[in-house]
């Protein structure tokens, strides 16, 4: 089995994602999940950019003992000198040297000739060799640099110590195939690339830093940049959960390769980088997103109740989540409502669950989420006495600040439907004067009470009254993600216990 290392530079590229700033100590808790997680090499930081990068760097360094620790530097004297004092203190340091190889680079950011970028490769990895035993060297957009003068790069920097040859496409500009040819091109021309090992490090500009990455591997790299949760500049970077769990679930097409990747502590790592840097995790982002192990069409869900793998390619145990999520909605069937009640204690038979169905099908058209508040609440609606001796046909209310609220509302009672409307003192006053006018009960109200079922704005809404009748107090219920209507069910409800 051939291991691939795992290059995890969240705390480098991911933190130049602009918002992602991180100050030193934070940066030093995502490391120690890093190490936990089983990177590989964990890139620290840019020690030359500023006094608390260099600061996080070194207290990196000097606190981590299993992952390898690494700068990056410039080809520049004050560039590497900082990436090594920063890192000389770790266990296992390395110093990350990049230089620009493309034309487009040569001609409107550096303004030099090929012949100069080679000087400045050679002498900044020989620099860099006397502080460090392990080099790493990046010909930056190599993605867009002419083949030939990559190769004459490439073989320089080996020839001085070089390690390892990182490739990244640094825009995003490549697509798996080119990916491919590349690193298939840099291995066939490039004499002493033996004597080193390959790496790939990609953007999502196209969104295909993954795939991109995956391809590498099939050409013959060993090494992978990536970021958790995919953060970075621009559109981020490759996607660690992502690459590590391809690389897991098809083998048949990626070979025997493995990584040192503890995969159940995934899911902690995306949470603590999604938590420090404020950046929300996409609900549909593969592997780690909200979704990613949820199902709400019915017949997904049937089928995973039956036999997971039907609809999960993946176990969420493997990476660090308790279970699936069969997330009641809209498009959700009998077999699901069923199941969740069954595990929210309650014992329904066919009919009642068939009956409670019909209302939830009601209630999702009106609510994004249902939550296990939303069917208790339908149980309990449910397990109301059935005969009604008044039930609502219909309800109108019209409020406002400059108009007297009013309501006009039809009730059926024995087979018959009456109308009424009504003004009052608000659109709840109104709609329970006008039932008075229909039923001639008239009782008083001693209690009301209207509490949010869940959260959210498309909240159910849960009236409890009290009114008293006759001598009796009588209490009603009513639920609905409308207040009015909510108020007015459970006006009926106590009307109907009294009578």
């Amino acid at each position: 089995m051939e291991r691939i290392k795992i290059f995890d530079t969240t705390l480098r590229d991911g933190e130049q994602a602009p918002g992602a700033a991180l100050s030193s100590q934070q940066k030093l808790e995502v490391a120690f999940q890093l190490e936990n997680l089983g990177v590989d090499i964990i890139e620290a930081g840019f020690p030359i950019a500023s006094p608390d990068d260099f600061k996080a760097v070194d207290l990196v360094a000097r606190t981590i003992k299993k992952s390898i620790v690494c700068g990056l530097a410039r080809c520049l004297k004050k560039d590497i000198e900082a990436a090594h004092n920063s890192t000389k203190k770790a266990k296992k340091p390395r110093i990350h040297i990049f230089l620009a190889t493309s034309k487009i680079h040569l001609k409107y950011k550096f303004k030099k000739a090929e012949s100069e970028i080679l000087q400045l490769a050679k002498k900044a990895t020989i620099m860099a060799r006397k502080y460090c035993d392990d080099i790493e060297f990046s010909p930056e957009d190599a993605t867009r640099s002419e083949r030939g003068f990559l190769y004459k790069v490439i073989e320089t920097a080996i020839s001085q110590g070089a390690k390892t040859i990182n490739i990244p496409d640094t825009v995003g500009y490549s697509y798996p195939q080119e990916i491919y040819t590349l690193i298939s091109d840099i291995r066939n021309n490039v004499p002493n690339i033996n004597k080193a090992i390959i790496a790939i490090h990609c953007h999502d500009d196209l969104g295909l830093a993954t795939a991109n990455s995956l391809s590498a591997v099939l050409a013959g790299a060993r090494q992978i940049h990536c970021t958790i949760n995919g953060i970075g500049e621009r559109a981020g970077n490759a996607s660690l959960e992502e690459i590590v769990m391809a690389l897991k679930v098809r083998k048949d097409a990626f070979g025997d390769f493995s990584t040192k990747i503890k995969t159940k502590e995934i899911y902690r790592a995306s949470h603590l980088v999604s938590t420090l840097t404020g950046f929300v995790v996409a609900p549909n982002k593969a592997i780690v997103g909200r979704n990613a192990f949820s199902h709400e069409a019915g017949i997904h869900q049937d089928a995973i109740l039956k036999k997971r793998i039907t609809y999960e390619i993946m176990n969420p145990k493997d990476i660090g989540i308790g279970k699936s999520q069969l997330v009641l909605g809209k498009h959700s069937g009998r077999h699901a409502l069923g199941k969740r009640l069954k595990d929210l204690g309650f014992t329904l038979d066919a009919k009642a669950v068939n009956e409670i169905f019909n209302r939830f099908k009601e209630l999702a058209d009106k609510k994004k989420d249902i939550f296990d508040d939303d069917l208790i609440a339908l149980v309990q609606e449910q397990t109301k006495p059935k005969k009604k001796t008044y039930e609502l046909v219909s309800l109108r209310a019209v409020t406002g600040s400059d108009i007297d609220p009013e309501a006009t509302v039809k009730i059926r009672h024995k087979r018959k439907i009456f109308e009424a409307s009504s003004s009052g003192d608000g659109p709840v006053d109104a709609c329970y004067k006008a039932i008075d006018k229909i039923t001639h009960l008239k009782p008083k109200l001693l209690n009301y009470k209207l509490d949010a079922v869940t959260k959210g704005k498309d909240a159910q809404g849960m009236v409890r009254i009290e009114v008293e009748l006759k001598g009796k107090t009588i209490v009603g219920r009513g639920t609905s993600t409308d207040i009015f209507q909510a108020s007015t069910k459970a006006y009926l409800d106590a009307l109907n216990k009294a009578v």
